[in-house]
């Protein structure tokens, strides 16, 4: 087994340890597996791996190597786009909806995003990119994709009052029966979502009702993302947890033991 490999398997049995959840590999999620040793992978995505368990969640989701994928924001991180486009690309389409001029705040990462795609045209040169915001973009030809994942995106589209116009959106992409894959921070139930929604936690039964409202069925949840040790009572809000320290170097290890949000994973389908 490779270092890194042995790196990651020691982190999740440590994981499974401090917090009781056990992440054992599927046969489909060792598929994926070998992509996250890949050079290409930048180190500040590799260290989020223990926490999002990209090959376990790609494999929930059904991916596979002949599918168009269509990721939602993946910004020039690209965390999931590191993964997927270099394996989908033979057989298979990576689409990257990302920013429009909508939001200029954006706009600098969204250019850093195309300079990288075209610096790594290797790795990337099959991508497409396409606009998204709300439903004023087709983010693919209508019915062409198999897929269309999410990652820490409702909470956002909520505050603005896009979500039913954005899952309109995913819903005119995808084929009959394909598939809406969706990760985000889990809410408190004891808690309106409305008294949440600025510290960016969505509460897993509204996201659920709100999605199906606009003609998805829920086929499946996973609670491979989860994190029993998240409070979800911090001063800044999600962001105050990792990756986004936004409280800086105050508490610092306390949030950093406390790992990433408690997220929920779920999959939908196209009625």
């Amino acid at each position: 087994m490779p270092a890194y490999l042995k790196y990651i398997s020691h982190f999740c049995a440590v994981l499974t340890l401090l917090t009781g959840v056990s992440f054992a590999q599927t046969p489909r999620a060792q598929t994926f597996e070998p992509l996250l040793a890949a050079a290409h992978r930048t180190p500040s995505n590799v260290v989020r791996d223990p926490f999002r368990h990209p090959a376990e969640t790609l494999a929930f989701f059904g991916i596979q190597p002949h599918h168009t994928v269509v990721e939602i924001l993946p910004g020039s991180s690209g965390y999931y786009m590191e993964i997927l486009a270099p394996w989908l690309k033979d057989k298979g389409l990576y689409i990257a909806a990302n920013r429009d001029a909508s939001l200029p705040q954006y706009i600098p990462d969204h250019q850093k995003l195309l300079k990288r795609l075209q610096d790594e045209s290797a790795l990337y040169g099959k991508v497409v990119v396409t606009q998204f915001r709300a439903d004023h973009h087709p983010i693919a030809p209508a019915g062409s994709a198999d897929v269309v994942i999410s990652f820490r995106n409702l909470h956002n589209w909520m505050e603005r009052n896009e979500l039913q116009e954005s899952l309109k959106t995913f819903y005119l992409a995808l084929k009959p029966g394909g598939v809406l894959g969706i990760v985000d921070h889990r809410g408190r139930t004891d808690q309106s979502q409305s008294a949440q929604i600025l510290s960016g936690y969505v509460r897993q039964d509204v996201a659920i009702e709100l999605i199906e409202k606009a003609g998805f069925k829920l086929d499946a949840s996973s609670e491979l993302n989860a994190n029993p040790k998240d409070t979800k009572d911090h001063p800044e809000g999600v962001w105050t947890l990792p990756p986004a320290y936004r409280m800086k170097d105050k508490d610092r290890e306390k949030y950093a033991a406390m790992g990433e949000s408690d997220r929920f994973t779920l999959r939908f389908v196209k009625r």
